[in-house]
């Protein structure tokens, strides 16, 4: 795909927030990796949402069955999205975070004391803080699965000395907010399982980038976070039916056991679910209207998740195209070290996270010196302590993280890289 190929402005009219200027400066989005812009079709579901069916679940008047018809079509949407074996297997929750500390509850019961976890180097804190806060509650034995600081990428056999019988869980990142690198997931999960292992999968930075299939991961649980796919602030968790079914779950005693009913505690954000549903419908239309040339291989799934699958295949070439250009034009800058992947014949193994340091250049003032120039861009750790310490950056103030999305444009890619030149010169 060129760049002249892709419908560019037609994407960007579908997001309202890209058209806001400040004092006349058009706003450049690259904070994506922390959260995303939200499209028309998320706005009009929130507002059905809280305007045509704000109620509760379980009543018998108008307003509490459209909420359930929305409840039900959010569940369905994201099990299309994920490919997931029965909408019983998707739950929804405030966020990645808190899902994975609520679950992570229910597998200390299965555990035993002097029991195994394997935790990753590369993944953000909500996948590895939840599972130290476990072992040391349960008395388990931690161990680190590492990555390689030349290739930013695990080693084939890098997990096979941390394997033994009593391993019980792999947690591993889809794609690191840091580095940026997509992770073998299924392969590394895969040895684990081998071993007697549940796999927990942290996709969070993945799923803006690229279609999953759980089905064909073969983990046994996998969180994301739908305002990082262009939807609103929520989580979701999706787990083996099976599993969820014999895990005990930490609910109040009127809930139902029933799936995902048991794990989605209290009262869930409606107007959240029918946002999560709305970006999928965004994606669904994305495929159907551009994305024909990659749905022959989902020919087994559902229509809905060949076309979302279809449509991520699609924007995601986009993306690499300007990842490109932004890896390109950084590595033209004076003192700029790129924390990623760089290599032209592994580039598909990375997602548009572009984590850099500047020598002489704390990243929190460069990152300051962008937003003069309304160019919206993340410094410090941004919660991937253990990436960042293992670059040895956590006391230099961490990095400074550019992160492109789909309706991002190769000229804002040159503006960024335009003005952080600039930055650099002046200092």
């Amino acid at each position: 795909m060129t760049a002249h190929d892709y419908p560019i402005d037609a994407i960007r009219g579908q997001f309202p927030a890209l058209s806001i200027k400040d004092d006349g400066r058009p706003r450049i989005y690259l904070d994506n990796p922390a959260g995303t812009q939200v499209p028309e079709r998320v706005l009009e579901r929130t507002r059905q949402a809280m305007v045509e069916a704000n109620a509760n679940l379980g009543g018998f008047f108008t307003t509490t069955l459209a909420s359930e018809e929305l409840f039900v079509e959010g569940h369905a949407a994201m099990a299309d999205m994920l490919n997931a074996a029965s909408d019983s297997e998707v739950v929804f929750g405030a966020n990645m975070t808190t899902l994975t500390l609520h679950i992570s509850r229910s597998i200390a019961r299965m555990l035993q004391p002097g029991d195994e976890i394997i935790v990753s180097r590369m993944d953000h804190d909500a996948n590895i803080a939840p599972w130290l806060l476990l072992a040391e509650d349960r008395d388990l034995t931690v161990k680190w699965l590492d990555f390689d600081l030349g290739s930013y990428q695990f080693a084939d056999d890098a997990i096979d000395p941390l394997l033994s019988d009593r391993t019980r869980l792999l947690a591993l990142g889809y794609a690191s907010n840091c580095t940026g690198t997509i992770n073998e997931v299924k392969a590394i999960g895969a040895k684990a399982k081998a071993a007697g292992a549940m796999v927990y999968v942290d996709a969070v930075q993945y799923a803006p980038h690229g279609p999953i299939d759980v089905q064909d991961l073969g983990c046994d649980f996998l969180a994301c976070s739908p305002y990082k796919f262009f939807g609103p602030h929520q989580g979701v968790l999706w787990g083996r039916e099976d599993l969820l079914n014999e895990m005990f779950a930490y609910k109040v005693r009127p809930a139902s056991s029933a799936l995902p009913d048991k794990f989605e505690t209290g009262t869930p954000s409606f107007e959240a679910i029918a946002g999560t549903l709305g970006a999928v419908e965004y994606f669904e239309e994305i495929g159907r209207a551009y994305a024909g040339d990659h749905l022959a291989k989902y020919g087994h799934m559902s229509d809905r998740a060949a076309h979302v699958h279809g449509a991520l295949d699609y924007l995601g070439a986009y993306e690499l195209d300007i990842t490109r250009r932004l890896v390109t034009g950084l590595e033209t800058l004076p003192g700029v070290t790129i924390h990623g992947i760089t290599n032209a014949n592994v580039f598909h193994m990375r997602v548009p996270t572009v984590s850099i340091s500047v020598a002489g250049h704390h990243p929190e003032k460069l990152a300051r010196a962008m937003a003069e120039q309304n160019i919206f861009v993340w410094s410090g750790d941004n919660y991937a302590l253990e990436p960042v310490r293992k670059l040895g950056l956590q006391d230099k103030g961490g990095v400074l993280r550019i992160g492109p999305a789909h309706y991002n444009t190769a000229q804002e890619i040159d503006t960024c890289l335009e003005v952080l030149g600039k930055c650099i010169s002046r200092a």
